[in-house]
């Protein structure tokens, strides 16, 4: 049987990241970067991709990177999720790092595992695996078009672009023209990819590379969503152990224990769900399912967590220097990346055959 339990490397890898994060990655600095025109925490990332080598967790160990597996990922995105961390992780050390690895640019790879470039699909973020995509117009060599809502795109420095030839191409972020937009989620900021006569460096067919990546996020931005959800379960529990009213504890009070016990329930299954995803993509066996039955659960449920943490702190949650709306937002915005719950449902129907009436 499948065990999706977390192994020793596992337990230990995630100490080291949330050592990590908690002392560089706090509330108030986050928050503070989505005032700023530098949404990404580059240090933060450096820190993560390069001193860690966690850019490289999917890449061959003969490419420079760790050989590990998305299982490895996955407890790297659920530590993320609980720090709302504003890095390229999900973006360029797993998405990108899918696209190339069905590709074969060894050299690409090379440099996202060495952390000395960070790469991005230029496929906007709520593009559902195995939907049809935009894709720029290749005329004399060079690619024309505009791409929108592409993740990371302000801070990569090299962008993957699916032509309407049915190739996928490598082009320098610097030879194209990338615009913010405004998005709701300030920690994954979003941006307008213009091409205008762009070089670009065709690395294989598009449709199965970009179908491997989008599904590899789908599938690991589940254990995103549940970090994000039990940090939310976990300080609105806190909180209502400290607040009180009538002199007892505010989570003493029936109504909530059951809110907090039906969140309890969603956020555990969550986990399975994610866990579940995450190894399929290891084992290479049932993945597709696996990334749709994640995907269909896991966005209602971060949405939820997040929502009842929102309430259930208070005035406090309502406040800009509570970090629970950074949690809200990311959550809402999850909800559409890689596919709606609704998408990943039809998906599953049609993957199990079972259709509609």
């Amino acid at each position: 049987m499948t065990d999706l339990l977390y192994s020793e490397e596992e337990e230990a890898l995630r100490a080291a990241v949330r050592d990590l994060l908690t002392d560089h990655c706090d509330a108030a600095g986050v928050i503070a970067r989505t005032e700023s025109d530098a949404p990404h925490d580059v240090p933060l990332w450096k820190s993560l991709a390069h001193g860690m080598g966690l850019a490289g967790l999917l890449v061959p160990e003969e490419l420079g990177g760790q050989g590990a597996t998305h299982r490895e990922a996955a407890v790297v995105l659920e530590e993320l999720g609980r720090a709302v961390a504003p890095v390229p992780y999900l973006t360029s050390a797993v998405v990108a790092t899918e696209a190339l690895l069905e590709c074969g640019a060894d050299d690409l790879l090379a440099d996202l595992a060495a952390a000395t470039s960070i790469g991005a699909l230029a496929v906007g973020l709520h593009t559902a695996p195995g939907v049809r995509c935009p894709a720029a117009r290749l005329e004399n060599g060079a690619l024309h078009g505009e791409l929108t809502a592409v993740a990371d795109a302000s801070i990569a420095d090299v962008l993957l672009v699916p032509a309407d030839d049915g190739g996928l191409y490598a082009v320098a972020a610097s030879a194209a023209t990338v615009t913010a937009q405004v998005s709701l989620d300030l920690t994954r900021p979003l941006a307008r990819v213009v091409l205008d006569g762009a070089p670009g460096r065709r690395l294989g067919e598009a449709a199965p590379a970009v179908r491997r990546a989008l599904r590899a996020g789908a599938a690991l931005l589940a254990s995103e969503q549940f970090g994000l959800a039990d940090w939310s379960l976990t300080e609105t529990v806190r909180h209502l152990k400290e607040r009180k009213q009538f002199n007892r504890p505010v989570g003493g009070f029936q109504a909530l224990k059951h809110r907090l016990a039906q969140l309890w329930l969603e956020v555990v299954n969550l986990r399975a769900a994610a866990r579940n995803a995450a190894d399929a993509l290891a084992r290479g066996e049932d993945a597709d399912v696996a990334a749709a039955v994640a995907q269909a659960y896991a966005a209602p449920v971060a949405v939820h967590a997040a929502e009842e943490a929102l309430q259930l702190h208070g005035g406090i949650g309502m406040t800009w220097e509570h970090p629970v709306h950074l949690y809200l937002k990311r959550a809402k915005a999850d909800s559409l990346a890689y596919g709606t719950a609704g998408a990943h449902r039809e998906a599953l129907a049609r993957l199990v055959d079972l259709q509609a009436p």
